[in-house]
């Protein structure tokens, strides 16, 4: 899953595509290099962005899907939104497969319905808080035993709207320490007893750079590195920044 960020503040790429040229390209890149799915984020997610309105978010959004629509008909879309509204634009007008969600419904109380209407993919993700206040000393009593159970409720809720095509996303970076990320993927094969598809976002994330005192736009290294501990304890997608690499990583994988 290759990331488009059309957003001036996230925590790696943020500013990059504002222009439609700029989007072409970012399109045009990821696909080119490999990506299966192409995920398109309008609202940033990073630790302490900015609340933007569902009108702003639109506004981010929509020239981009039509430039996919237009270039890449066969393309795989997938829109990293939490509001039902724009999950409802997207599927309806713009061939949208995919709803990535990162409060599993929680901030849309309309989310699961609307899911369950277009028949469209569903990523649910685990997070504690929201993204302004997320890593404000995030805690847990045990962090994998609340994680699973959270899922349990959350797709049994899903499954009773009647979404069936469901894919876990544990949620690394969102409401957890760098300690908590690391036990995460130390014990990510154990999210496989949902036998759901396990989505993992490690990309250039603070958990890898602030440990090693660098920054996101020098840790490819270490992501792929995590990207391919995460193959190993069982993730079916990763979603990356970094696409040729990421699928160079998939292939030689594979050969093992």
């Amino acid at each position: 899953m290759g990331i488009l960020n059309i957003t001036p503040d996230s925590f790696y790429d943020g500013g990059k595509h504002q222009s439609l040229n700029n989007i072409k390209r970012g399109i045009k890149k990821i696909l080119s290099e490999g990506a299966d799915i192409i995920d398109i984020g309008a609202y940033s997610s990073r630790p302490g962005a900015d609340n933007i309105s569902e009108m702003e978010e639109l506004k981010r959004l929509i020239p981009a899907l039509e430039l996919i629509n237009s270039d890449y008909p066969e393309a795989v879309i997938s829109v990293d939104t939490f509001r039902s509204r724009i999950a409802e634009i997207g599927a309806k007008h713009y061939n949208v497969a995919i709803i990535n969600d990162i409060s599993a419904g929680d901030d849309d109380p309309k989310m699961l319905e609307t899911v369950a209407k277009f028949g469209v993919s569903y990523i649910m993700m685990h997070k504690k808080g929201n993204p302004q206040n997320m890593q404000n000393k995030p805690t847990y009593e045990n962090l994998i035993k609340e994680i699973i159970l959270y899922f349990a409720k959350k797709t049994e809720l899903a499954k009773k709207y009647g979404i069936n095509d469901i894919i876990i996303d544990p949620g690394f970076g969102f409401g957890k320490t760098i300690e908590h990320n690391y036990q995460l993927l130390n014990e990510l094969h154990k999210f496989k007893i949902f036998d759901f598809p396990l989505l993992v976002g490690l990309s250039r994330k603070s958990m890898i750079y602030k440990p090693l005192n660098m920054s996101a736009k020098d840790v490819l290294i270490g992501t792929v590195t995590l990207n391919t501990v995460a193959l190993q304890k069982g993730a079916n997608i990763l979603r990356v920044h970094d696409v040729a690499e990421t699928v160079q990583t998939v292939k030689v994988f594979d050969l093992i």
